[in-house]
């Protein structure tokens, strides 16, 4: 979490969000979204309870002040206006709505039962909002293909390694920017993986993925390196930047015309996990520990089939070519009189 944010947060919220990154392990990047979160909320219960001038404007907001006492003065009706704001005001969509529901459930839930601040947790009764369930975008067997064949330039052996482990890992964005040299194991075929909330997990390396890295490693810059240990290098010789990532990945499917939204590095994880489940047949299970899921009903999205495979599967039923004997007499020939 960046330093500036945690010296502008109250002490109530700063033992929350240590609790948070050292005991539940969270990543310093959901760390950081648990305290963006609670400051928007203590920001908008400011402004509505007139602690502050109200022409201040809302992101000048400062929450420092912010203590048990006034938190303790919190109810769930407060709560169900500031999701109204959210909504109305803000625009904020439901997936937005339901990340900031978990972390204030998470806040009053560490309050009440973990340190016994408070006797009653006012958001108990909270709902999330509901998510409307939409199939992941991914690419088809044959556009994956075409997207690597497209992969070209005097970085051709790293741009291709990094599109082959996504395609054929799943790896997350974060998960294969960390990547180390260490990480890496030719022996075993083998890659350890940080994952979120520091977890780790090993991920198997098929032949596509140890002959890319092979490539890559023959060409990797070796002089003046700024991080030794990283697996992929960026022109300034340093670890490679999720931003660096992004555009490798975007410049790449916009030659083969998928550049527009809806098409991105978390669409190749969409991918190598749905081609896995389609055209590998690897059960639910092992995907799951694949892509380092922690419920199985996130890896389910996957278990969706191709309208033509759903085609295919009609006509494979023993009884799709039966059909009702007709009880109408047969048709008159239009040449008998």
């Amino acid at each position: 979490m960046k330093p500036e944010l945690l010296n502008e947060s109250p002490q109530i919220i700063r033992k929350f969000l240590g609790y948070v990154e050292t005991i539940r392990g969270k990543s310093p990047k959901t760390v950081e979204e648990y305290y963006l979160d609670l400051r928007t909320f203590f920001r908008y219960i400011k402004l509505h309870r007139g602690l502050v001038p109200p022409d201040t404007e809302f992101e000048k907001i400062g929450i420092s002040d912010i203590d048990l006492d006034l938190i303790k003065t919190i109810d769930l009706t407060q709560v169900f206006e500031y999701m109204n704001y959210l909504s109305s005001v803000r625009k904020n969509g439901p997936s937005t709505r339901s990340r900031k529901v978990s972390s204030l459930r998470s806040f009053f839930k560490y309050l009440t039962n973990k340190t016994g601040q408070l006797d009653k947790n006012p958001v108990k009764e909270l709902e999330t909002p509901k998510l409307k369930k939409s199939l992941p975008k991914y690419l088809t067997l044959e556009q994956s293909l075409e997207l690597l064949s497209k992969v070209d330039g005097k970085t051709k052996e790293r741009d291709y390694c990094i599109l082959v482990l996504f395609l054929n890992c799943g790896m997350r964005l974060s998960e294969l920017v960390g990547l180390n040299l260490t990480d890496i194991h030719f022996g075993n075929s083998t890659a350890n993986i940080t994952g979120k909330g520091n977890k780790e997990r090993i991920v198997y390396l098929n032949d596509s993925c140890l002959e890319a890295l092979k490539q890559y490693l023959r060409v990797r810059p070796r002089e003046a390196i700024i991080d030794k240990n990283a697996l992929f290098i960026s022109s300034q010789r340093k670890r490679i930047s999720p931003k660096t990532v992004q555009y490798i990945v975007k410049k790449y499917l916009a030659k083969i015309d998928l550049g527009g939204p809806g098409y991105s590095v978390h669409k190749l994880r969409h991918t190598a996990a749905t081609l896995m489940y389609q055209h590998g047949h690897v059960d639910i299970r092992v995907l799951k520990d694949i892509l380092g899921h922690e419920n199985l009903g996130t890896t389910e999205i996957y278990t969706h089939l191709s309208s033509e495979q759903m085609a295919t599967a009609a006509q494979a039923n023993p009884l799709s070519h039966v059909k009702q004997r007709s009880t109408l007499p047969p048709k008159k020939n239009s040449q008998e009189k």
